[in-house]
Order: C-alpha cells, then structure tokens, then sequence
C-alpha cells in the first residue's frame, strides 16, 4: 500500500461522521489508561441476596447509559427532521415515571402489593408519554412554532404535571420483582437497563432498515418544499418524530423510577435533555436538520456517561460538571459552523495542493 493510498484511507475515514465519537472515545480510554488502569477492572460478585453481579466503571456507564442512548434515538429523530430540539424530555420522563406509579399505588402512596401488573403500568405510561409527544409534534409541524419554544410549554410545566398525577405524594413500590428492571434480574450478572437499551438499538435499527422512516426524515430535514413536491408529507414527517421521542422518553422513564422503586419530581432525569442535544451533536449531526447517524448519536450518549464517570472518578465535583461537557458543546458547534468547516477544507485543500506540487518537483 502507497503512502499516498495510505493518507487517502486515512482522509476517508476522518470524513466519516461517526469519527467525532471514536475520537472522543478513544481520547477518554487513553487517558483512564495513563491515569489509572484499574479504570477498566470488572468484578464478578455476589449481591446482597446472592445473585451474581457484574461491577466496575465499564458496567456503570454502560448501566447509567441506558436511558441517555434510548432518549439519544428519538432526539436524534427529531433534530433531523425539524431542525431544532425537545428540550421537554425530563419533565417528561418525570411525568412518564409518576404514571407507572400511580397505575402500580392507586390511591395508596405506599401499597403492600401492586394494584396492577408491571406491563399494564408501562403500556399506559407509553401512551401519556406519546400523546405528549404528540402535543409537541402537533406545535412544531402544524403550528410552525419553532421546537425549542414549543417544547418549552412541557418543559416549563412537566415536572409540576408530574407531581399533580400522584397528589405531590412521592410513591414507593416494595414489590423487590419492580426494582429488578431498573438494577439485575436474579441469576443475571448483567444490569437489566443494558438489555433495555441494545432492545431498544435494534428496533430503531430494523425499522430504519426496512421502513422508509429514515428517508423521510432526512428528506424533511434537508428541504421539506423539495419533500412535499416528491409525494412526502412534512408536517406527519415531524409529527411522527416528536410522537417517537415520546415513546423513547417513556422507556427512559420506565427505567429512571424502576432503578430506586420512588420518583423524586424534581430531580428525577434533571439536565437529561441537555445531554441528550450533546449526543447528538457529538455524533455529528447537524442540529439544524437533514442527515443523520443513529450509531453516531448513540455512541456518543455512552461518549459522555464515560466522561461523567471519568469526571466523578477524579473527584470533580457534580455542580462543576455542566461546565466540561458545555466547553464540549462549544467545541462541537464552532467545528460544525459553516465558516469554520469552510476554512478547514480551504486549508486542507491548500495543504494538499503544496504537497502535490513537491512531488512533481
């Protein structure tokens, strides 16, 4: 292999939008490795009641992961095809998990057994959380608001929803059997939210695959006049987004109030959505609509659980780390201005051109 069939290889893969996560990726990884070693340990033990369990920084981001790279897929939906974000999805994810509980309490915060079963619980909080998403899609594809503003209304108003749904009680599930979807199912060394996520990967992977969902999007995304004239509808195109983004926020949810059996209105998924933006655009993807990476986004969801990780690892305090991951995003959106790209390729142009002059020479 020439050198210069080398440094084209080379070129071709740097081009390729799911290099952005590799190279945080493997940035993060070589640093663990330089700091601390250990970082990569896994630990097979045994639980409180027995069970064997895997442990270690690798399985706690992957575990912690689940919910940003399920939310990552629906955000990545819906910044392809109406070029702006839902900036909603933890109050809706608050809102989400107060219906679980409320289908599995009643009227009892603290019940000796459910008043329903678990799927029966999930199913109805899938379609609160898709109706919501519903009311957003409505704004954004047949109102023409722009997404952030019309997601601010949910935004604004979710978690006080969320509250009202369980009479500002907070909840508590003791059936162990509801926990074990948000921590280890007996006998399973592995979390169960890891399970939930590559569930969730390969749906969204086979409905890309084989419905034209995809197409669409982008197609909307990029030019939704030129779309309309090729027979799609842009206005369903968004609405079918945002009413996705709701089912993924319902599963988030699902897992966010099954990891502690309680909800916390407050708390619960607090700044998720703002990490969910980033692992979009830290996968590349414009996020003013058009062509995406599904892998891309999802990596990069795991992206920042491993740098959170890595930040908590070294001590660095939880209100400080808003300020790491916004120096990332500064970096992110200044690399993807078109001014700055422009005059990257300019110069890589210009490189390229002296080389190819010296070897003539």
């Amino acid at each position: 292999m020439t050198a210069s069939t080398l440094k084209m290889k080379t070129l071709s893969i740097v081009r390729k939008q799911i290099f952005i996560p590799i190279a945080a990726l493997l940035i993060l990884v070589v640093f663990n490795l330089i700091a601390d070693p250990s970082f990569f340990k896994i630990t097979y033990s045994l639980s409180s009641d027995g069970s064997p369990i895997l442990s270690g920084y690798l399985i706690t981001i992957l575990d912690n992961a689940s919910e940003l790279a399920i939310l990552a897929i629906g955000m990545t939906l819906v910044t392809a095809a109406s070029g702006g974000q839902d900036i909603s999805v933890g109050a809706a994810i608050a809102i989400s998990g107060s219906v679980v509980l409320r289908v599995l309490c009643g009227d009892n915060p603290r019940p000796e057994e459910m008043q329903a079963s678990i799927l029966t619980a999930f199913l109805i909080s899938c379609l609160v959380s898709m109706l919501f998403g519903a009311f957003n899609g409505t704004l954004v594809a047949y109102f023409n608001i722009q997404p952030m503003i019309a997601t601010l209304i949910l935004y604004t108003a979710g978690r006080s929803i969320a509250a009202w749904i369980n009479n500002n009680r907070l909840p508590i599930i003791s059936d162990p059997s509801f926990g074990y979807f948000g921590t280890f199912f007996p006998g399973i060394p592995i979390p169960t939210p890891i399970f939930i996520a590559v569930l969730c990967m390969l749906i969204i992977a086979l409905v890309l695959k084989f419905t034209t969902l995809g197409l669409y999007t982008q197609a909307v995304g990029i030019n939704p006049n030129s779309a309309k004239l090729n027979g799609i509808n842009p206005q369903l195109v968004k609405f079918i987004t945002y009413v996705i983004m709701g089912l993924c926020v319902a599963v988030a949810g699902f897992i966010k109030v099954t990891r502690f059996s309680t909800i916390n209105y407050s708390v619960v998924a607090a700044d998720i959505e703002m990490d969910a933006i980033l692992a979009v655009a830290l996968g590349g993807n414009v996020l003013s609509g058009g062509r995406f990476n599904m892998a891309a986004s999802i990596l990069g969801a795991y992206v920042i659980q491993f740098l959170t990780t890595t930040l908590f690892k070294f001590n660095v305090s939880s209100a400080a780390l808003p300020a790491y991951k916004a120096v990332v995003v500064i970096v992110l959106v200044v690399l993807s201005a078109p001014a700055v790209r422009e005059k990257i390729g300019k110069l890589r142009k210009k490189i390229t051109a002296s080389r190819l002059g010296k070897e003539a020479v």
